[in-house]
């Protein structure tokens, strides 16, 4: 498949962080600051009524959705702004390589507040999110 043309200033940008810690609410000023897509993996996680229903089972799936929907958007020459919680490396990687192929300027923005998680995430599942943290590699600092 061809490189998608990089519109000018076009973007791909990566928010990561813990639940809670501001990433979609700085996901979404960004995307209405560039006007861009904004995708995450929880949006795919809604019932049929419209609430947010956490499934385990479905995680590989909304992930695939939301690189699918990513990819989608860039080759239509928008910018994208993706939050998920990114614990470690690897999970950012299909992005990464999505930019490099697209030839789409990436930048990686770590959220580290505490303003307490909208989908009520237990302390245990936090504890071991924030066991399981890796630092980004120093070419992406």
């Amino acid at each position: 498949m061809p490189k998608a043309q990089n519109a000018k200033n076009q973007t791909l940008t990566l928010i990561r962080g813990l639940p809670g810690s501001g990433k979609s609410t700085l996901a979404a000023h960004l995307a209405s600051a560039t006007d861009a897509v904004h995708l995450e993996a929880d949006m795919f996680m809604v019932d049929r009524q419209g609430f947010y229903d956490f499934d385990i089972r479905r995680l590989k799936q909304t992930h695939a959705k939301c690189e699918a929907q990513c990819r989608e958007a860039l080759e239509d020459g928008r910018n994208v702004v993706i939050s998920n919680t990114f614990t470690r490396f690897w999970e950012m990687k299909a992005y990464i390589d999505m930019a490099k192929h697209l030839d789409v300027p990436l930048q990686i923005v770590e959220c580290h507040a505490r303003f307490g998680s909208i989908h009520q995430v237990p302390d245990e599942t936090l504890e071991d999110m924030r066991d399981r943290w890796e630092d980004l590699p120093a070419e992406y600092r």
